[in-house]
């Protein structure tokens, strides 16, 4: 009888164990995610020309909070005729394309399923051969889970911002500052065409109030080929326009590249 005693009041300890065991939350954990793409091409021949695509990704999870940061940098050199001390003819290469791109987001999930979510967000483009010396935008407000399976998802979020256009120099104007408040939308669609092909599609939109003041577009669009379990290789197609440049400029960039990306 003692000994049924001991066993019941052993089991029934260990029954309570198991059951705070499970019951009790499972600590959250810190989950992170990087990218690093390369490409590079040197031309040579009637003409000579160099030039470097990288880019950096990188996502960090925790409990509610998602941050993610991205940049991107495209610099070119090309071959030129000049004259020497001397005045013979020779050649030079010459810087004739450098743009740095770096977006910066915190998300903040409102439920558990994060569906819903709040965000901050801040962006700077240094273009060389633009109208700007940089352009800068903050912005935060409201996102959303519009549809998430195993195969595709669809992310907006849009929100009140503030942008500065830093003008460049030029023989007519003095560097100056245009101050703007924006409304931002942002969205991001992916889809796995395959367990190796990846396709994704990023909007971009900074919308002054002004009819005058100058906004922001910004699409890029992307297949990623999984060659190993950490290498793949990227295509992308990226097009940036700015509604209010200085007359010469062109409105509207376009950038095409083939780059290696390495997942660590």
């Amino acid at each position: 009888m003692r000994n049924n005693l001991v066993a019941i009041a052993l089991c029934s300890v260990g029954f309570s164990a198991a059951t705070c065991a499970q019951e009790q939350p499972k600590a959250p954990e810190h989950e992170y995610k990087a990218s690093a793409e390369l490409g590079f091409l040197f031309k040579t021949g009637n003409s000579k020309s160099g030039d470097i695509k990288t880019a950096f990704d990188f996502e960090h999870k925790y409990d509610k909070w998602t941050s993610l940061l991205k940049a991107n940098l495209l610099y070119r050199k090309t071959e030129v005729d000049v004259v020497d001390d001397q005045g013979n003819p020779d050649e030079d290469f010459e810087t004739s394309d450098q743009k740095l791109n770096i977006n910066a987001q915190t998300n903040y999930a409102m439920e558990a399923d994060g569906k819903n979510y709040m965000y901050g967000s801040v962006g700077y483009i240094d273009d060389r051969f633009s109208s700007f010396d940089y352009q800068a935008t903050v912005s935060a407000g409201w996102g959303k889970k519009w549809y998430e399976t195993e195969k595709s998802s669809l992310f907006a979020d849009i929100g009140p911002g503030f942008k500065r256009d830093r003008l460049r120099v030029t023989d007519t104007q003095a560097a100056e500052n245009e101050d703007a408040f924006i409304v931002q939308a942002q969205a991001l669609y992916t889809r796995s065409i395959n367990e190796h092909v990846e396709f994704k599609q990023i909007l971009r939109a900074s919308q002054a109030f002004g009819s005058d003041e100058n906004n922001v577009y910004r699409a890029e669009t992307s297949i990623t080929t999984k060659l190993i379990e950490t290498l793949a290789m990227k295509f992308s197609f990226i097009v940036d326009h700015n509604t209010e440049v200085d007359e010469g400029k062109d409105k509207t960039d376009t950038e095409t590249a083939i780059t290696l990306v390495y997942s660590f």
